[in-house]
């Protein structure tokens, strides 16, 4: 469906740092001092479940919380599927989200799909990236 191309050139040291801040991300989400500080502090997620986010204060909350309670036994793993560049300070990334429900037969353990579709949406700080928006959609 994609006629025309309307990404920038791609600069090989920012998609290095983009895949880096991915994988980042993955390791630190149980990590509750690291992974919001890789947000903007105006992000938006929008999670599995549907849930909405604004600010990295709610998302730092949000997360505490979680990580109290039988969802801190789910993890899930990203992998990069494209990076577009809309501009040479922001990115488009498409990702592939697989869940891996490690809860052991709690109530609503099998309510989440095991794969999702993940786009972040990128903005350059400095020589770093920040995720402003993180969206998941379920794949059912």
């Amino acid at each position: 469906m994609d006629t025309m191309n309307s990404t920038l050139p791609a600069n090989d040291a920012d998609e290095q740092r983009i895949r880096e801040l991915v994988a980042r991300s993955q390791k630190a989400q149980i990590d509750p001092d690291v992974l919001p500080a890789l947000h903007a502090a105006n992000l938006v997620i929008v999670n599995l479940a549907g849930r909405r986010l604004f600010g990295r204060d709610a998302f730092a909350s949000a997360m505490a919380e979680a990580l109290s309670s039988p969802l801190k036994d789910i993890r899930t793993s990203l992998e990069v599927d494209d990076i577009r560049f809309t501009t040479p300070d922001v990115a488009i990334v498409s990702l592939t989200k697989t869940v891996h429900d490690e809860r052991y037969e709690t109530e609503g353990s099998s309510d989440l799909p095991s794969v999702g579709v993940m786009t972040y949406v990128l903005t350059r700080q400095g020589d770093d990236w920040l995720i402003a928006l993180a969206q998941t959609t379920p794949v059912r």
